[in-house]
């Protein structure tokens, strides 16, 4: 693996950030802003289920076919990346989602909208009681829908080295759209702020890892013939 110091720093400090936020009582104080013993009252919300649940899980799955796309027929700045950086794209972002997913279900983590303080059954337990039933449904711990946008944090990696200005850019954009993802799912108690956090984080990680091990950037050396200078 080739990991930069840096990168790692960065990293690292964002795992401290995550820790100290699951120390503190914030999840359930942002959970009582949108709901309380009758539930969430947004939860089914035009622009909160409609939009930015079900249209933007649509979009990303566009945008992942666009990436595809990309990866043959590049247009625009993705010329400015050769092929096997653009395979790189497509690989983390699935990687991403599907690490995600794969947590995910595994979870015994209820939603909010299911606990007892919010009109149900469940009890709060940690996330990392792993073993714990709360006695709810379970399968909300990571945020899957935030990593509708996360996870095309790998778009940083890819571009960082031949166009750092849009790495940069593409990254910021990606944050934003997974925290606004996560958000409009803490509006309707679907998930608690830190769910949103790791998965941005577990994203990360996931394109960090791919990147290091560039385990997808040789089988198309052969047609990066379409690369532009940066």
């Amino acid at each position: 693996m080739n990991l930069s110091r840096g990168r790692l720093l960065a990293t690292g400090g964002l795992l401290i950030a995550l820790l100290a936020w699951d120390a503190s009582d914030l999840d359930m104080t942002m959970a009582n802003w949108f709901g309380g013993p009758a539930g969430f009252p947004l939860k089914e919300h035009w622009l909160f289920n409609a939009v930015l649940h079900e249209g933007a899980r649509i979009a990303s799955w566009l945008l992942v076919l666009g990436l595809c796309l990309m990866v043959w027929w590049p247009l625009g700045a993705f010329r400015r990346i050769g092929a096997g950086r653009r395979m790189q794209l497509v690989v983390t972002t699935l990687a991403a989602v599907l690490v995600v997913s794969e947590l995910k279900a595994l979870s015994l983590t209820s939603c909010p909208w299911d606990l007892a303080t919010f009109g149900r059954a469940a009890q709060h337990v940690s996330h990392w009681a792993w073993l714990t039933s709360d006695g709810g449904s379970g399968r909300c711990f990571p945020a899957g829908h935030a990593s509708a946008g996360f996870a095309f944090i790998g778009g940083y990696f890819a571009f960082a080295d031949d166009a750092p200005e849009l790495a940069w850019g593409w990254l910021a954009a990606a944050a934003l759209a997974g925290l606004l993802l996560g958000l409009a799912q803490q509006v309707r108690g679907a998930h608690f702020m830190s769910h949103t956090l790791w998965t941005g984080w577990l994203c990360w990680c996931v394109a960090l890892v791919v990147d290091s091990l560039r385990v997808v950037s040789w089988p198309l050396r052969p047609v990066d013939v379409d690369r532009e200078p940066s």
